[in-house]
């Protein structure tokens, strides 16, 4: 007997709470349905054709779901739109059809497409699909009660507003109400550093920070670590999974190299890894 008949619908401004709710009942009851929601309806400026595709039954009820983030983002000076496929659940009475989702998201021309958070036969199926792994190389390291003169940490608002600028002030300005990212401006000799990171849940234990973007002067986070990983420790996060490729430096002190770092994954025309960072995501819009 073949699968149940659905049909692929994209998912409008009026489909979110449907879709919000499936999210929180079928991927991730963790995850509330509100938060789903602010996944589908992120805070920053975006020409968005949908919020991602939809399985419909024939009945109308939602039964698959793929969301997806758009983005507009700078590149060697031009504007180029991005899709972030940000969350993946179908029924499994109807898995047969999770393929026309993905082509639904992928038939969508001119877009640079992510894939930052990946799991079990997704990463097959879209290297399949023309995918490319970034290098994910990531240290774990403890996080210390270290303190260093000279050196300033700071979430407050205003001082990141005051400070930062071009990329970085846009980057700011964009995820300020992202429920996920959480911004640190680290001033040290008269140069700043700012780092954007979430805090993440390996093994159910939400104590580990993942940063997502490192911005400012290159050489200050390196030089203010200790001071950041104090700053994190306070947070309650003693430890840091430190991905080279989006900090730029690999952190010292306790630690050790994972040797099956969680996959992050890109497709695209002309633009290479170097252009792809974990922002405007659903790395910074969702709490897990």
């Amino acid at each position: 007997m073949g699968a149940p008949a659905v049909v692929v619908r994209p998912i409008s401004d009026a489909d979110t709470g449907a879709a919000s709710r499936f999210l929180h009942q079928h991927l991730n009851q963790r995850v509330s349905a509100a938060a789903w929601g602010r996944l589908l309806a992120p805070p920053w400026k975006a020409d968005a054709p949908n919020r991602g595709f939809q399985l419909l039954s024939d009945d109308g009820a939602v039964v698959g779901v793929y969301a997806a983030v758009y983005s507009d983002r700078d590149i060697a000076g031009e504007r180029v739109p991005f899709c972030n496929l940000a969350a993946f659940c179908v029924l499994e009475e109807y898995r047969a059809h999770s393929l026309r989702l993905v082509r639904a998201l992928l038939g969508q021309k001119g877009y640079v497409f992510t894939d930052l958070s990946p799991s079990g036969n997704v990463i097959a199926l879209n290297e399949r699909l023309g995918f490319q792994r970034l290098d994910t190389a990531t240290r774990l390291v403890a996080n210390l009660p270290r303190p260093q003169r000279g050196t300033r940490v700071t979430t407050a608002p205003a001082a990141l507003d005051h400070v930062l600028t071009g990329r970085d002030a846009e980057i700011h300005r964009d995820h300020r109400q992202a429920p996920a990212a959480q911004h640190v401006l680290v001033e040290r000799g008269g140069e700043h550093g700012y780092l954007v990171y979430r805090r993440d849940r390996r093994k159910r234990l939400p104590f580990f920070a993942t940063p997502l973007y490192a911005g400012g002067d290159p050489g200050v986070l390196q030089a203010a670590w200790p001071a950041v990983s104090a700053h994190l420790l306070r947070q309650g996060l003693p430890l840091t999974l430190a991905e080279r490729r989006v900090l730029g430096f690999t952190p010292g002190g306790p630690g050790v190299e994972l040797a099956g770092p969680r996959p992050r994954m890109f497709r695209a025309k002309d633009v290479g890894a170097e252009s792809i960072d974990h922002l405007y995501s659903e790395l910074t819009l969702v709490r897990w």
